[in-house]
């Protein structure tokens, strides 16, 4: 699979993208939890780090923008990547219809 932002693109093996979208999955329900509890001017930041991932949320009530970063097993490559706040969401959309097991 094939991901890309402003000025950077990587190919992901079918195993990283499904750990890629069932991590992002995880941040977005922990952000709508907790979305009706921020305040309109308050901010927050979700990180969660598996399977070699370290994922990124940050924004507020309204949206947020999406930070990425594979860290490599021995011989392989490293992945950091990132979205805007209108970029993220379309990216989790079509990522979470992504199908399959690893």
């Amino acid at each position: 699979m094939l991901i890309g932002g402003d000025g950077w693109a990587a190919e992901l093996s079918e195993a990283e993208a499904f750990g890629l979208r069932d991590g992002l999955r995880d941040l977005i329900d922990q952000h709508r939890q907790l979305i009706d509890q921020l305040m309109a001017e308050e901010a927050i930041e979700l990180e969660l780090e598996r399977e070699g991932w370290w994922i990124c949320l940050d924004g507020d009530r309204q949206g947020w923008s999406l930070r990425v970063m594979l860290s490599p097993e021995p011989g392989q490559r490293a992945i950091e990547g990132s979205w805007t706040r209108e970029a993220a969401a379309g990216f989790s959309a079509a990522l979470s219809q992504l199908h399959g097991q690893p």
